[in-house]
């Protein structure tokens, strides 16, 4: 999802192509007015439409995605700020994954069509939502709400109650092996009490006694009647006066039994601590019907073996619930299992953030770093493509798209416009089109109108198209099926493959095969992570401008590159050198422990104001973004995570290089304290030395 697309209005038109599926015909009029064929996905035609999605994929030369969240980052300060490295950058994602939910999941694989020379999509809208559908779940799943992402959506006429109440659940890898396990402490793999109790119970309160004696005298009765012929009767009378409870003869697997309707768990307890102290062969049973029904039963076995078995078949039958249960509840991630085990090349636009939520809600929680997660993902999802990437990557593309941004609205505005408007157009680059048709449920269209309504169906289908046009515009010979064959290994889609965006402003591309950054690339690296101190909670009337001064005047006017507001309550500070870090550190510390008039005096006295002000290295920086708080304040978020002011951005190094260092650097602290008191030496000249 992105919090700034604009979407085209006007009426979209690809070539109508003949086709065994049903075509559909509309006039001109007809056109303006018709939505755009979307197969919108709920918990009622989900596994229908799950039966003719594996053909579909299975059948895709390639398959678009895109997703739509309930936020992006939970604190002003997690958003994409120009001094985040890339693997601090990988934690905000991260974060953000872990904190808000999918609430749409687009999926839209694309064919070639050698009959009618054209591509055929086929866009499904999925409603998600993580309900809890296993009654031994941990509590109910939690996730946060970014008011500017709900308002995007409310705009474009998201349906949260088709969402909320008719959206697919889902459980990931991890949590379908811990349910498992769950289900198979809470069935037990022995003994046939569904109570799972293996101590007598004993009966405190007269109520359970009298109760107790009671069953005791109408199961005798019953099992008396069964054994010597006597008047063994389908259905007893009511337990007691005004009470639902009523027991009815039936048979369970060709067994006679008694149905027990109306009891709470608590009195079958004590029945079935009845039945272990005085009935050998009469045994309590809490199984299911073929709808799923739970139903209390007793059963009346005729020997120990045949004892044994009915215990086998209650033990067999409990397991078959249990994996009904996960099955069902195993919902969308059925979706994300289809399209690793097809290996198809997944495209996506500024997709990053999109497959960490795929690995946080469908496989398990993300690893703690960038490359733990490249390694990981990578052997679920071989191939992936990045449009944005490719459009700004490939010079041919990247000069197409110079006049315009590549958000995915303008790319797809871009590259694919109207039939009329490129057959009148003299422009060589709009005529080189590939042709993308619509199919829905067998019936293919070829005019549409996207209108204003937002859907993650409608943009995994325009990242499709971007993409197939792409590849055209990239020397693609489509007609030539050796080169659809392998769609992911085509050598014109090498330098593109597996290469993310993870921070777009910054230029920040990640290879999902080695792991690596563009640490080289010059808009990434234009200063050194070694020459950063993080400042926070210094007075809220002081801004950059004020903090640099003060540093200046101390350390001298060359000193400080630069100053960045991380929010109102924290700066970066870029120094010139590593050196004037460790300097800047040791003074802080010498300065906010002497009582003396130097505290009040020295030109950082500003900064420390208040003796709350915290200072650290970079090191610092990604230890508070790698927690899971969220403060919203960046001051507040450091005293959470309790990270302490710092001396030294080093802690690797051996403890007698820390050991000299520290003195070195303290003999420089203070040299600049006498400097400065006693006024004999510019400040520059102080910091020479």
């Amino acid at each position: 999802m992105r919090r700034h697309k604009r979407w085209p209005l006007r009426s979209l038109v690809c070539s109508f192509s003949s086709s065994a599926a049903e075509t559909v015909t509309t006039s001109t009029a007809a056109s303006a007015t018709a939505a755009f064929p979307l197969k919108h996905v709920t918990r009622s035609n989900f596994e229908t439409t799950l039966n003719d999605l594996r053909s579909l994929v299975k059948a895709a030369d390639f398959v678009a995605i895109d997703l739509e969240m309930t936020g992006v980052t939970s604190a002003p300060w997690r958003d994409s700020l120009e001094f985040d490295r890339y693997d601090v950058r990988y934690l905000k994602v991260k974060d953000s994954a872990e904190k808000f939910a999918v609430v749409q999941f687009g999926v839209c694989p694309f064919r070639w069509d050698s009959r009618t020379q054209s591509f055929v999509s086929y866009p499904h809208n999925f409603f998600v939502f993580p309900r809890q559908e296993l009654t031994f779940d941990p509590p109910a799943h939690e996730f946060l709400c970014q008011t500017t992402s709900m308002d995007f959506l409310a705009k474009y006429q998201f349906d949260f109650n088709t969402c909320i109440h008719e959206g697919i659940s889902y459980l990931s890898r991890r949590e379908e092996e811990e349910a498992s396990k769950r289900l198979k402490m809470l069935h037990g793999e022995d003994g046939i009490d569904s109570s799972g109790e293996t101590e007598e119970l004993k009966l405190v309160r007269l109520a359970d006694v009298l109760f107790a004696a009671r069953m005791e005298k109408l199961l005798n009765e019953w099992r008396s009647g069964l054994l010597h012929g006597g008047n063994a009767s389908s259905e007893f009378p009511r337990i007691s006066n005004g009470s639902n409870q009523s027991m009815e003869t039936v048979f369970h697997h060709m067994r006679p039994a008694l149905s027990l309707k109306g009891f709470t768990s608590h009195q079958l307890r004590v029945l079935n601590s009845v039945l272990r102290k005085h009935f050998g062969d009469l045994v309590y049973i809490h199984s299911n019907d073929k709808s799923s029904s739970s139903r209390d039963i007793v059963v009346y076995t005729d020997s120990d073996s045949d004892k044994e078995n009915l215990m086998k078949e209650a033990k067999d039958e409990r397991k078959r619930l249990a994996e009904r249960k996960i099955q069902s509840a195993i919902g969308f991630r059925q979706v994300i299992d289809l399209l690793a085990s097809e290996k198809k090349l997944i495209v996506g636009h500024n997709c990053f953030l999109d497959i960490a939520h795929v690995y946080s809600k469908f496989v398990g929680p993300l690893p703690s770093t960038a490359e733990k997660f490249v390694a990981s993902i990578n052997s679920h999802f071989p191939y992936i493509v990045d449009t944005k990437i490719l459009l700004n990557v490939n010079p041919m593309l990247h000069q197409r798209m110079k006049k315009s941004s590549t958000s995915l609205s303008s790319a797809f505005s871009s590259l694919c416009p109207q039939i009329e408007f490129s057959s009148r157009s003299s422009d060589s680059f709009l005529q080189q089109r590939v042709n993308i048709d619509v199919e829905i449920d067998n019936v293919r269209c070829s005019n549409w109108n996207a209108g204003g309504k937002h859907e993650a169906g409608y943009d995994a289908f325009m990242t499709g198209c971007i993409f197939a046009q792409a590849c055209n515009h990239l020397g693609f010979d489509f007609k030539q099926h050796s080169q659809l064959d392998d769609f992911a290994q085509n050598e014109k889609l090498e330098k593109y493959i597996n290469r993310l965006y993870l921070s777009w402003t910054r230029g920040d591309i990640i290879d999902l095969r080695t792991g690596h950054s563009n640490a080289d690339n010059w808009r990434v690296s234009k200063f050194k992570y070694e020459n950063i101190v993080l400042i926070w909670n210094f007075p809220r009337k002081l801004k950059a401008r004020g903090i640099k001064e003060c540093i200046c005047k101390a350390f001298g006017s060359a000193s400080v590159t630069s100053v960045y507001h991380v929010d109102d309550s924290a700066v970066f500070v870029l120094f010139k050198n590593s050196e004037l870090v460790w300097d800047f550190l040791a003074l802080k510390r010498q300065l906010e422990s002497s009582d003396g008039p130097v505290s009040v005096l020295h030109p950082l006295s500003k900064i420390l104001e208040g003796g709350n002000t915290g200072a650290a290295d970079y090191e610092a920086y990604k230890e508070i973004c790698s927690s899971h708080v969220s403060e919203v304040m960046f001051s507040d978020q450091a005293e959470t995570v309790g990270v302490k002011s710092r001396t030294r951005p080093n802690a690797q190094c051996e403890t007698e290089t820390r050991e000299e260092n520290t003195v070195t650097v303290t003999h420089k602290a203070s040299d600049l304290i006498d400097a400065f008191l006693a006024n004999r030496v510019e400040v520059e000249t102080a910091t020479s030395n």
